[in-house]
């Protein structure tokens, strides 16, 4: 998630920065700022590729900046994110093949910025002038331990639980958002409620679901509300930190009452499954919301959005980078700015959720009042405000995205009745140590 730097450093919280309202510059069109007539590719023909994966709902923003320079064509190429992580790995070690602008994630940002001479640093692409749009933990996050600026943050994660209407009230359970998040103000209440759900499906009350998808986003999300989670400053405490066990055996806890699908996350059942209904919940970053309504397009007004168990965290947000493999730096930079501007962050949440990462925007009414159709008209800016300026930023080191894959492995050896609990997490010590 970031540098090297001091065990304390995670556990400061950073408070939003009240700013001016926005609402008139999202009127602004590409022309103003680097986007626009400005941008460096004025003089000739200019083609950009830019690595992501996801939903980082860029597309319209693409055809804004194209339109506005007619000289810049942009391809995006979109992978699976741990595989658009392997590769990238695989550009960088091999010098070839890398886009001109590429994304990361958090869980991985540690493992490329301790490799700054990779990438062009930021500091000289105008990167003090716009430093102050983000918070300092999230400018640290893209900032290497000798002073390189790697990524600017698109987004952060924030928590909240999505759920489903509709099978929510087939099994009796309560469906408006206040009195849902009534019922889970801890991770055992949401178990608890999770049995209550899979009764109902044993009495045929719903059909064709449970009432968690798989341990995946179970895992990430209680993780993602430690002060600590995989490492503490340098030094990788998987084995020791109570909270990665914390979130390890709650997850087991849920499995082994029932209430899991067993659907691997980011796998074509999971992607099926929100259309089909075959989860009623979803522990759910804002990002989290993008990746609903694109598979679940027939499905609006049957989710909502409530708090999750255990209050705030974070999970996800993500960094544009510029590999210097790229050939058109100047004109890279110019996009990479314009996407990450404050302008661009509201507009990609507004149209398909991701939360902004410049504090300029969350008290401002563009955000903060914004309420989403698809989601029963939630209040998601409230919602995930309130999230992100409560968390704690955890240190995230330049293995935190492999060893988060071997325990959420471990997770699924036991959902799958290949090892017991103590079997599997033995195993995923030993994978750890491998890793590392």
């Amino acid at each position: 998630m970031h540098t090297a730097r001091s065990s304390a450093a995670p556990r400061r919280r950073f408070a939003a920065v009240a700013a001016p309202l926005l609402a008139a510059a999202l009127l602004a069109t590409a022309a103003c700022g680097d986007g626009g007539k400005n941008t460096p590719a004025a003089g000739g023909k200019v083609d950009l590729t830019i690595g992501t994966f996801g939903e980082f709902g860029y597309k319209a923003l693409y055809d804004e900046y194209m339109k506005a320079n007619p000289n810049v064509k942009i391809t995006e190429r979109i992978t699976k994110t741990e595989d658009h992580h392997k590769n990238l790995a695989a550009h960088l070690a091999t010098n070839t093949g890398a886009a001109d602008i590429e994304s990361i994630e958090e869980g991985w940002v540690g493992q490329f910025s301790s490799q700054p001479g990779k990438f062009y640093n930021w500091m000289d692409y105008g990167g003090a002038e716009i430093k102050a749009q983000w918070p300092e933990w999230k400018w640290r996050q893209g900032s290497a331990a000798t002073g390189e600026v790697i990524g600017l943050g698109t987004d952060v994660g924030g928590m909240a639980m999505c759920y489903r209407t509709d099978e929510f009230a087939a099994a009796g359970l309560p469906t408006n958002r206040d009195e849902v998040s009534k019922l889970w103000p801890t991770w055992e209440d949401f178990i608890t409620t999770g049995q209550k759900f899979e009764d109902a499906v044993k009495a045929g009350k719903v059909k064709n679901a449970h009432f968690m998808d798989g341990p995946a986003v179970m895992y990430r999300s209680i993780l993602g509300q430690q002060s600590v989670g995989i490492y503490d400053g340098d030094k990788v405490v998987v084995e020791t930190n109570p909270g990665v066990k914390k979130a390890w055996d709650l997850t087991i806890d849920a499995m082994n009452k029932g209430l899991s699908a067993k659907i691997a996350a980011w796998s074509n059942d999971w992607n099926a499954g929100f259309a089909k209904g075959t989860f009623a919940t979803l522990a759910c970053p804002s990002w989290m919301m993008a990746y609903i309504q694109s598979q679940a397009k027939d499905s609006s007004g049957k989710w909502d959005i409530a708090a999750v168990p255990g209050g705030g965290g974070n999970w996800g947000g993500s960094f544009l980078t510029l590999p210097k493999q790229g050939k058109h730096p100047q004109e890279a930079a110019a996009l990479a700015k314009w996407l990450t501007a404050p302008e661009q962050q509201a507009k990609v949440f507004r149209s398909v959720g991701n939360f902004p990462s410049t504090v300029t925007l969350y008290q401002d009414p563009v955000i903060k009042d914004f309420k989403n159709p698809f989601f029963s008209n939630a209040p998601v800016g409230e919602i995930f405000s309130k999230s992100v300026t409560s968390m704690v930023p955890q240190y995230m080191g330049p293995k935190s995205g492999d060893i988060n894959t071997a325990v959420i492995n471990g997770l699924t050896r036991v959902e799958q009745g290949k090892q017991t609990p103590d079997q599997s997490w033995a195993q995923v010590l030993k994978d750890i140590k491998a890793i590392m």
